[in-house]
């Protein structure tokens, strides 16, 4: 059952608002393929290095993306661990859902 705690709330609801702004969704898509670095997302997008960076930072805070230092380069891939959090909060919704649906199906 989904939980509805205080932490629980902050990380979904961050991580959903994250996702929410087109830019990020792009950003995040992105990084999904391979990690990148600012400049490569900035390259691939209509959007300055700044904004690439003020995005990813609130990727980061939602615990989607995360930051590795190379050389002089900071490239930046998916969080796995944020994201499995996300589809395990979204299959336990869908498993209610069902649930809910089988349920009303057997009643009619």
């Amino acid at each position: 059952m989904v939980s509805s705690s205080l932490p629980f709330v902050e990380t979904y609801q961050t991580a959903f608002a994250a996702l929410g702004d087109p830019t990020r969704r792009e950003i995040f898509t992105l990084l999904v393929a391979r990690p990148r670095a600012v400049g490569e997302i900035a390259a691939e997008l209509p959007v300055s290095r700044p904004a690439v960076s003020q995005h990813l930072k609130v990727l980061k805070e939602a615990r989607l993306v995360r930051v590795e230092a190379e050389g002089t380069r900071r490239r930046y891939s998916v969080d796995h661990v944020g994201v499995a959090a996300m589809r395990d909060y979204l299959d336990d919704v869908w498993g209610q859902a069902l649930a809910n649906f089988a349920a009303v199906m057997e009643e009619q």
